[in-house]
């Protein structure tokens, strides 16, 4: 089997499954609870988020744990809102962005709050100057993902946190859930407020993950409940999930200062080689993050390819995986310019540091065979 399907969900580490057993089999007590048993999980939970907090190179009580990134964009959007609207009620952000921030917005804007969606260049970044050509007296927030989940472009992230410290009311959230372990971003530097991390993107566990919010900044809650997470996310706590997610995030950052140029070099090959088929459209930049390639073949739907590539036990996908089923045209790739037959055809590869030059080649070589067999049978019926 080659997976190449990584953006939508990785692999766990054996050392995470090992780490989570042990966890759940000796440690299920609740770390809320009085007596001392609860009190040695609840240092579980602390010596996870220290050490996240460590590999992340923030303070330790900045560090909220959530379910994933979709709640953590949701707390960091609806909480901003909910806090500031008597500051004002103007959101800005992408057409590109993943569908729990483009949501979010949307069911925002029905509720009273108007959204400015930035359109990017055919690279898929934002313009600085349109940026702050969007603000307004009234701009509260701005949200903007580090690395799109579909082509992979890396937004100018420091130079936007820059661009808005000269804006003290208006605050910057950061969906990284597509960066970390494969593009570096120093938060404190880029000047972001909130940031978000998602366990089951560097093979942690599904249902973890964290919200980096900046020391003096406040949020209102979406849960209300227990006194968790200095009460800005309540519930009792996935202790299993946030230790297995600190170590994951360890190995993983290991592997990217070992590996991420044997992984460039994968991407480029795929790029280099995938341009080089007649009715092939490459949809990623040779700028963009190591590890997503998208592209289209012209004339055929994105689903067959996958379908057919999975019969070969290949494993891609069109869109991001939350989007995947909807059969949608892609909205990213839309505002990047790509016409609709086009966007049709898209699929995408997304690598992690598990996969390797042979797979790549494999991949190739079946993918060229599929091509060939559905064009033919589309002559044929014609």
């Amino acid at each position: 089997m080659i997976y190449f399907d990584n953006s939508a969900t990785t692999k766990p580490y054996d050392e995470v499954i090992d780490a989570f057993t042990k966890v759940s089999k000796d440690f299920y007590a609740n770390p809320s609870s009085l007596h001392n048993f609860g009190g040695k999980v609840e240092i579980l939970v602390k010596q996870a988020r220290k050490q996240i907090s460590e590999l992340l190179h923030v303070k330790e009580n900045e560090i909220y744990f959530t379910s994933g990134g979709t709640e953590g964009n949701n707390l960091a959007i609806k909480g901003t809102a909910l806090q500031y609207r008597s500051r004002g009620n103007h959101i800005i952000t992408t057409r590109i962005e993943h569908p729990s921030v483009y949501e979010a917005c949307e069911q925002l804007q029905q509720l009273g709050f108007e959204i400015t969606y930035l359109p990017v260049n055919k690279h898929g970044l934002v313009e600085l100057n349109e940026l702050e050509s969007a603000i307004k007296d009234e701009t509260i927030l701005v949200s903007i993902m580090h690395v799109n989940n579909e082509i992979g472009s890396i937004q100018p992230i420091e130079e936007i946190g820059k661009l808005l410290n000269k804006y003290p009311k208006i605050l910057f959230h950061v969906d990284h859930v597509q960066g970390v372990g494969k593009v570096p971003l120093n938060i404190h530097q880029s000047h972001i407020d909130f940031c978000t991390i998602s366990a089951h993107k560097f093979h942690g566990l599904k249902g973890s993950g964290i919200l980096y919010i900046r020391n003096g900044i406040r949020i209102s809650p979406l849960f209300s409940g227990g006194n968790q997470e200095n009460k800005v996310r309540s519930g009792t706590e996935n202790v299993g999930g946030i230790v297995t997610m600190a170590k994951a995030l360890r190995l993983t950052e290991d592997k990217r200062k070992q590996k991420v140029t044997e992984m460039i070099a994968i991407r480029d090959y795929l790029i280099t080689n995938l341009s080089s088929i007649a009715n092939i459209q490459v949809h990623t930049d040779v700028n963009a993050a190591p590890h997503i390639i998208n592209f289209s073949a012209i004339g055929l739907r994105g689903e067959v390819i996958v379908h057919a590539l999975e019969a070969e036990s290949i494993y891609v996908s069109t869109t991001s995986a939350c989007s995947s089923k909807q059969k949608s045209i892609s909205r990213t790739l839309q505002a990047i310019g790509v016409i609709e037959k086009i966007a049709e055809g898209a699929v995408r590869i997304s690598l992690s540091y598990e996969n390797t030059m042979d797979e790549a080649i494999i991949f190739m070589n079946k993918l060229e065979k599929i091509l060939n067999n559905l064009n033919d049978v589309m002559r044929d019926t014609k």
